[in-house]
């Protein structure tokens, strides 16, 4: 990108070794200056780290076997990489955050939840108010932040392609969405609603039912941005293309550029 722009993304991949040939060519085509992943699915020694440093790209990333994983790819090389906040140490692997000259950047896969009620949906509220009392203190520590990922919640009904449908389920429950409301309360703002959108748009889409080609969606990839990056931001979008692709994952890479002045 510019030199006075800063230019970030990110995208859930559902397994970087699969989908490895569609990030690169993604990244040949929008040579973003960051790239968040998650879902990666590879311990760290199988992670591709000389093809994507062959394309241009510094990486940073933490790992495990079959289940989640997380990593920032970046054109300048990542500074006070953090793999584990002192709050959250936890063999799931679900968080990355690094420095990029004064930009601060957290990269969350949040817990899915599975369903409203189940043992897992309220690992995931907890784990959430842990996130949130970290991202207290990260918010204070850093002037320009920015906290990126799959968030697993829909913010609000416009983000979901059948609210009624979706009343008070996993992704759109109260609960969920208080979490990220919570968050938000901290500072930081949803740069895609900073700017008017088509209605519709979504980032997620369920492989079944022909879920995206009916455009069966939610939003649920977000780039939150500090109230200093925020006010710098110029665009903020989803890209639907890879989406259409041959063995696509099943989310599509949503980007927001910035002003750096």
């Amino acid at each position: 990108m510019a030199d006075n722009t800063f230019s970030i993304a990110s995208w859930n991949v559902n397994s970087l070794k699969v989908r490895l040939p569609q990030v690169l060519d993604w990244l040949a085509a929008n040579p973003v200056d960051v790239l968040g992943l998650q879902e990666t699915k590879l311990t760290d020694d199988k992670f591709p780290q000389v093809d994507l440093q062959q394309a241009g790209y510094h990486v940073v990333f933490s790992g495990q076997p079959t289940y989640n994983g997380v990593a920032l790819l970046s054109r300048e090389p990542a500074t006070d990489v953090l793999l584990e906040p002192p709050n959250l140490s936890d063999v799931q692997r679900r968080i990355i955050a690094a420095s990029y000259g004064d930009i601060r950047v957290i990269n969350l896969y949040v817990v899915n939840g599975k369903a409203v009620g189940d043992e897992k949906y309220s690992y995931k509220l907890d784990w959430l108010q842990r996130v949130h009392a970290w991202l207290a203190e990260e918010v204070q520590r850093h002037h320009k932040l920015l906290v990126i990922g799959d968030f697993n919640i829909a913010p609000d009904d416009e983000d979901v392609h059948d609210p009624q449908a979706w009343h008070e389920q996993i992704l759109c429950s109260t609960p969920e969405r208080e979490q990220l409301q919570a968050m938000l309360d901290l500072g930081l703002r949803d740069t895609f609603r900073l700017f008017q959108q088509q209605p519709q748009l979504y980032s997620w889409w369920d492989y079944r039912q022909a879920g995206f080609r009916r455009n069966l969606g939610l939003r649920i990839d977000l780039i939150l941005a500090s109230v200093a990056l925020a006010d710098k931001c110029i665009s903020s979008s989803i890209d639907k293309e890879p989406r259409r692709l041959e063995r696509p994952s099943d989310h599509a890479p949503v980007m927001a550029v910035f002003e750096r002045a």
